[in-house]
């Protein structure tokens, strides 16, 4: 009897899984919009998680370096939040250093290049002048050409048209932007205060969260998700650690080579492109796109043994550095990290390059596992 109420309990699970499958499969196009509308609203608190947890890992340095040894109270409730404010300070000065190195340069080049349009623009129009002197026959046709006459009353009907339906569209428009702008803003701001509030307590949401769970669910499955969120988390902080760690040594050689070569901007070039390069794999070639317009400028044979010597040096990254730096830090395997660059920037772009990575490489180590067990042996697959 017992067993027949427990198949029938199975029975009518099944049967209700079913209809709620059939229902969200029925109404897929309503689904998907309510989806995307929670995320538009939960986005801000997605974003300041996001920033707690790239922060948490500067304000952990910066505990255990500063504070780990001192037994003095005072200094003892105020490490959290003096570890949090450094940590928000140190992102800002990494940021101020990049702008500061990069922005004045390409400000400066767009004014020398704006100086040399004018010397240019009277350059091509003398070699035109020259061109029709020597070629009579093309002046004889042009001198041939009778422009149509202008329709001054299309133009004035178009014009007031365009005063009576396109204004409102542009006033529309120009509403659309400030609000965009407004509402990004607000978003910003609420994700930094979110971030705040989960870096100064975290250990007490942490706390809930597990009680939590360990209410509504069984032990092994308490025992499991934990499992697995710690592992998750480990292979995203030693992620960003590793492409923090790769993008400065990329910097680093091209500053080196490019002082050693001669070439001008060196310094700013570096930067520039460690800075970039924290997007896996494809993030230096912004640098090097930007890098190579400002050599141009200032000389055009130079930008092109730049571009050999960024071909040589991303070559030596990509195949030898990148993998092993990054591999090593979220064990796994260099073709895997290829891999999941590739993938995760096909579905979702620079987004899913940075969580891939992590993604997969926590999906490697539990299927490992699985494997070591189910054949009964230790060690790698």
């Amino acid at each position: 009897m017992d067993l027949n109420k427990g198949n029938m309990k199975k029975i009518r699970g099944l049967i209700l899984f079913t209809a709620v499958v059939c229902l969200a499969v029925m109404n897929a196009e309503v689904l998907l919009k309510g989806i995307f509308f929670l995320i538009g609203i939960v986005r801000p608190f997605l974003y300041g998680a996001a920033i707690a947890f790239v922060l948490n890992i500067p304000m952990k340095a910066i505990e255990k370096g500063l504070f780990s040894r001192t037994k003095n109270r005072k200094l003892d409730k105020i490490k959290r939040p003096a570890s949090v404010f450094l940590s928000f300070m140190l992102v800002i000065l990494i940021i101020f250093i990049v702008t500061v190195t990069v922005i004045p340069q390409i400000t400066k080049t767009m004014i020398e290049l704006g100086n040399e349009i004018p010397q240019f623009l009277t350059e091509a129009q003398i070699w035109l002048e020259e061109m029709f002197a020597a070629q009579p026959q093309l002046v004889a046709a042009l001198e041939e050409f009778e422009p149509a006459e202008v329709n001054w009353e299309s133009i004035v009907n178009t014009v007031i048209d365009f005063m009576q339906n396109g204004l409102g569209s542009v006033v529309s428009s120009t509403v659309t932007v400030a609000s965009t702008i407004i509402g990004g803003v607000v978003n910003v701001f609420v994700a930094l205060v979110f971030s705040f509030y989960i870096l100064a307590q975290k250990e007490k949401l942490g706390g809930q969260f597990k009680r939590i769970l360990h209410a509504y669910f069984p032990q092994k499955v308490y025992d499991r998700t934990l499992e697995i969120v710690s592992l998750a988390g480990k292979n995203f902080s030693s992620f960003i650690t590793g492409q923090c760690t790769e993008a400065v040594i990329l910097g680093l050689m091209f500053v080196v080579s490019m002082t050693l070569f001669g070439f001008p901007y060196a310094v700013m070039i570096g930067v520039l492109i460690a800075f970039t390069a924290l997007i896996p794999i494809v993030g230096a070639f912004i640098g090097c796109f930007v890098g190579a317009f400002l050599i141009m400028v200032d000389d055009p044979v130079k930008a092109i043994w730049f571009l050999i010597l960024f071909i040589v040096l991303q070559q030596i990254e990509g195949n030898l550095i990148y993998p092993h730096v990054v591999g090593n830090s979220v064990g796994l395997p260099s073709i895997w990290v290829l891999a999941a660059v590739t993938v995760g920037g096909s579905l979702m772009g620079v987004v899913g390059m940075l969580i891939f990575i992590p993604i997969l490489s926590t999906v490697y180590a539990l299927i490992r596992e699985d494997v070591n067990a189910k054949n009964g042996r230790k060690g790698k697959v």
